[in-house]
């Protein structure tokens, strides 16, 4: 269960199982305010997963417009806001979470710890974050290491990042940005919300703690070594830290070395003039 989060999935099950058997339907077309309130507050809290304007839309048949939606939501937003729970805008929409208060509190009865994250998966992970889209061989360059196949992939299965294309260059690699979830876990509403980027370090360390917040777990408990390719992060050692500009600031289509690792050559994947070819989602 997620301490800082929405309800977790016997929660849901719960909301639907304890209805009554045969409930009175509400008529959208006659539904007064505080019936349609009713309706998106229990919608917001019995869902699994954020729900947008249009989601909601649908619960009135779409009788009721989207302004009158977010109307109402901002007055259910102003209902909760002296209470454990709050209802905050995602990028994927719309949902209940406990607030950072109750986190002490909740940590007493909810022992689980979340995962925990070497410093060159959260580095790799801004990086992406920051420069999207980019190819493995992009951040080996920023980074300055050999980046483990592992660190792509735990980053894959956690639903952080994903395939969107592949560069038109030889070997066609594959160009890795960010996902919805991504932004959910960290509780923001856009890629514009992160953290300003200073050095690669501090900002892995913001996305370390935002990721912390949101699941309700100090930030310190996060970190945990993970061996990578490369004599630079051998024992958890770091690369020298990345300037802002200079992390930001390398071409697109910079021609990167070659680089060898147990998957093999991960670099021909920036050659000048190189196209790029998007995955349509």
């Amino acid at each position: 269960m997620t301490r800082h989060g929405p309800l977790p999935s016997w929660a849901f099950r719960e909301c639907i199982l304890r209805q009554p058997d045969k409930p009175a339907p509400l008529r959208s077309s006659f539904m007064n305010t505080q019936e349609a309130k009713i309706v998106l507050e229990t919608a917001l809290i019995c869902a699994q997963e954020p729900l947008k304007v249009s989601a909601l839309r649908r619960l009135f048949d779409d009788a009721l417009s989207g302004d009158t939606i977010r109307g109402l939501i901002e007055e259910l937003r102003e209902a909760w806001r002296f209470r454990g729970v709050e209802l905050v805008s995602l990028a994927g929409g719309w949902r209940f979470q406990s607030t950072a208060a109750m986190r002490p509190y909740l940590e007493r009865i909810t022992p689980e710890k979340p995962p925990r994250y070497s410093r060159a998966v959260m580095e790799t992970l801004a990086i992406i974050a920051y420069r999207q889209p980019v190819t493995r061989g992009d951040i080996e360059e920023i980074r300055g290491v050999t980046v483990n196949s592992l660190i792509i992939r735990q980053l894959e299965e956690r639903g952080w990042i994903e395939t969107i294309g592949h560069r038109e260059v030889p070997g066609r690699p594959a160009l890795l940005a960010t996902t919805r979830r991504f932004l959910e876990d960290l509780g923001l509403t856009s890629l514009d919300a992160l953290p300003p980027l200073d050095p690669l370090g501090e900002a892995a360390d913001a996305l370390v703690e935002g990721m912390a917040l949101a699941a309700g777990a100090p930030a310190d408990v996060l970190p945990d070594p993970l061996a990578e390719g490369g004599a630079a992060e051998q024992g958890g050692a770091l690369a020298d830290p990345i300037d802002r500009h200079a992390a930001l600031d390398v071409p697109p289509d910079t021609t990167h070395a070659v680089a060898q690792d147990a998957d093999g050559p991960t670099a021909a994947d920036a050659a000048p003039g190189g196209d790029t070819e998007r995955i349509d989602h």
